[in-house]
């Protein structure tokens, strides 16, 4: 079995690797990866301008083609999760620019995505209300439950949910899920993924003591 029922896969994360965007992240969940870029805050134009807070603009990246639906929902969703996180209000009449793209994708893509931005917009030095976490769980036809499944899983499974949670009281941000599922499955899913987050948020805190201290 690619990875045990209960256990995320080993995570990775590099900070700082490119010149140009004021804050960039490489995050890996096994074997998928994905890179985030942040920009700013910076110059807005005018028409995507707002006067009482920052626009929050997210483009996300193939792996190869252009996007397509499944694409721009996935950016609508990674923005939406942000708009919750970031202090847009510090910041008016400005633009904040995220680029997501795609490396490589082994399951969890959504919740690599997620990681990987948050750890970027911490690189970046973006204020925030509070740190984003993303776990993804499958649940398969026996009605099992598979922690953040690879793409074998999550192709077999009947339904796939990822769960983004804040890091002060654990709180949902949002949560993506497609197939079907009753409301007990759900609720124990919220707990797994949940439980699961903790670990990811320890893992931000030592990339960041370990980037610290290289600059140190």
């Amino acid at each position: 079995m690619a990875n045990e029922i209960n256990k995320l896969r080993e995570l990775s994360c590099t900070l700082g690797d490119l010149s140009r965007p004021d804050g960039d992240s490489t995050f890996s969940l096994g074997d998928t990866c994905v890179t985030t870029a942040v920009y700013g805050p910076g110059e807005v134009k005018i028409a995507k301008e707002l006067l009482d807070r920052a626009t929050i603009e997210v483009v996300y990246k193939p792996k190869s083609g252009l996007p397509g639906c499944a694409e721009k929902l996935l950016e609508r969703t990674i923005r939406n999760s942000c708009e919750t996180v970031i202090l847009g209000n510090l910041h008016p009449r400005s633009l904040i620019s995220i680029t997501v793209q795609e490396i490589q994708n082994r399951g969890s893509l959504f919740a690599c995505c997620i990681n990987s931005t948050c750890m970027a917009l911490l690189d970046a030095g973006v204020s925030m209300r509070y740190l984003m976490a993303a776990v993804t769980c499958a649940i398969n036809d026996k009605g099992d439950i598979f922690m953040d499944p690879d793409t074998l899983q999550e192709q077999s499974a009947v339904a796939v949910l990822t769960f983004v949670f804040e890091n002060c009281d654990y709180g949902i941000i949002t949560v993506n899920a497609k197939g079907s599922y009753t409301l007990d499955q759900f609720q124990q899913c919220l707990s797994k993924c949940k439980e699961a987050s903790k670990s990811v948020f320890q893992f931000f805190k030592d990339s960041l003591c370990k980037k610290l201290s290289k600059n140190d």
